[in-house]
């Protein structure tokens, strides 16, 4: 049975999910083909431009796929090795606090300059995509099975391996399905806003959403720092 302390975490890691959802849709619909959070199907786009199919972007992709090594790469040596054994450290938790600011101001950047040449373009996609990355790495500090925030495929898998179809007991399946639901919900919001308004709102919205996550999370922390034991 999942414990009930999980539940605020879980509830920060999905918000953090949807805020995905939305960059990836800004990234893919308004910065020309390119995933900046889901790292599997930019793995696949820069083997589709290697070989020059589909008109795909191949500089993009790749820039992507290594700023958000890089992200990943920095917040693990940030957070390797500290002294604060709680759920959700605080540095962990001042990541995405970061994140969340760093995509406000690409968003508000965006929307101040309007069309984004071609470097704007290259440097607002590896600044998403660092920031993806190191979510990826901070969110881990919430200790939550199969909510990664950044990708959903594991998560599919696991979920049907816990059904009743495969022999499994089903635990955990609430979560696992609102993690991808709430990637879906992301994406299909961020690409109405991208259509309806533009990719700069999108960024906006994806990095309040960022920001109300991490307020979750903090919270979550707090109470347990609190609770009795």
């Amino acid at each position: 049975m999942t414990d009930p302390r999980d539940r605020p975490y879980v509830a920060g890691l999905l918000v953090l999910t949807v805020a995905t959802g939305v960059v990836d849709a800004v990234s893919y619909l308004a910065l020309d083909q390119v995933f900046t959070g889901n790292m599997t199907g930019n793995v696949l786009f820069v083997g589709f431009a290697a070989a020059g199919a589909g008109g795909i972007p191949l500089l993009n992709n790749v820039v992507a796929l290594v700023a958000f090594v890089l992200g990943a790469a920095l917040c693990g040596a940030l957070l390797r090795g500290r002294a604060d054994d709680a759920r959700m450290p605080r540095r962990a938790l001042g990541v995405l606090a970061g994140g969340a600011v760093l995509v406000v101001a690409g968003g508000a950047l965006w929307l101040a300059v309007g069309r984004l040449p071609t470097p704007g373009v290259l440097a607002l996609t590896a600044a998403l995509a660092l920031v993806m990355g190191a979510q990826a790495v901070a969110a881990r500090g919430a200790h939550v099975q199969d909510v990664s925030t950044v990708v959903v495929t594991t998560t599919l898998v696991n979920l049907a391996l816990s059904s009743p179809l495969a022999g499994g007991s089903g635990e955990g399946a609430a979560r696992r399905a609102g993690a991808v639901l709430a990637m879906g919900t992301g994406a299909a919001v961020g690409a109405v806003v991208v259509r309806s308004w533009s990719g700069a709102a999108g960024l906006l919205l994806a990095g309040v959403l960022v920001a109300v996550g991490t307020t979750t999370l903090a919270l979550a922390r707090r109470h347990d720092a609190v609770a009795p034991r």
